[in-house]
């Protein structure tokens, strides 16, 4: 503990402890919906294409995280206007994701230097951001969680039951739309942690884990931030001190929560509500 506070003294220890905080919350948020919306799937895609565009990036000689936002964002529109339907998603997000991944190959060849970079983000470099980049992932939190404040209530209620929504007059399509691109923004900050290739321990595991304990929409959002927050802030802690990789302990940690949940937390509060019944 002493070790950890001395360490807290740190910038860089500041810079990865606020960023981390601000990309659980916004993860923990989406990630419920994720689950609901069955878009695992759809995650991988992002991130993978998320990373063909900061390999585009680098080529260009521009900051990463703007292609990984850039990559995300396209990939996000494209997805939506294909197949935003759950019958049809998962073929366009295929087709998409093996054309983007051979972009990036690209890319990363046609580089004359090591791409330290763009490789960086396969695996998160949260120790390494700067104060400029918390402002970044601040300001991109905000405006996402915003955007999925505005349309909860309708979104919520196309996830539970689209075909009704669509008869109710909701723009089932247009919200689907926009999930893709909250999405796609979270899952750019959640690169920043745990890296391409473990994005879906944030992005899919709080929520999976919230959906075991509750089935109350708003109170599985908040068990899911927690639970995100926590992979998170605790696995920064542990690298720290043990002078590990971050991503190991996120996703750690992450799985326990879900273990947790699913075999004793979940069947306790199940028969807590049944004995109450």
């Amino acid at each position: 503990m002493d070790q950890l506070a001395s360490l807290l003294g740190y910038e860089f220890v500041q810079n990865a402890v606020a960023a981390g905080f601000v990309i659980a919350l916004l993860s923990g948020a989406v990630s419920r919906f994720v689950v609901a919306r069955d878009m695992s799937f759809g995650v991988h895609a992002l991130a993978e294409l998320g990373f063909t565009g900061a390999a585009a990036s680098v080529l260009a000689g521009l900051p990463p995280v703007l292609g990984l936002l850039g990559g995300s964002g396209i990939t996000a529109l494209f997805i939506g206007a294909l197949g935003v339907r759950a019958r049809g998603r998962d073929t366009v997000v295929g087709v998409t994701l093996a054309f983007g991944l051979g972009l990036g190959v690209l890319f990363i060849t046609l580089y004359p230097r090591y791409a330290s970079q763009a490789f960086a983000i396969l695996f998160g470099t949260i120790t390494g951001v700067s104060r400029s980049d918390v402002a970044l992932l601040v300001g991109i939190a905000v405006v996402t969680l915003a955007a999925l404040a505005v349309v909860y209530r309708p979104l919520m209620f196309a996830t539970v039951d689209p075909e009704v929504a669509e008869a109710r007059g909701v723009p089932v399509g247009a919200l689907g739309v926009v999930f893709l691109l909250v999405m796609a923004a979270a899952v750019a900050e959640a690169v920043q942690v745990v890296g391409v290739l473990l994005i879906l321990t944030l992005m899919i595991t709080p929520g999976a884990a919230a959906e075991r304990l509750t089935p109350r929409p708003g109170r599985s959002i908040l068990y899911s931030t927690l639970i995100a927050l926590a992979s998170t802030l605790g696995g920064i802690a542990l690298a720290l001190v043990l002078n590990a990789p971050v991503s190991v302990f996120v996703t750690s940690l992450s799985f326990l929560f879900y273990l947790v949940a699913r075999f004793v937390l979940g069947p306790a509060l199940r028969r807590r509500e049944a004995r109450g019944a």
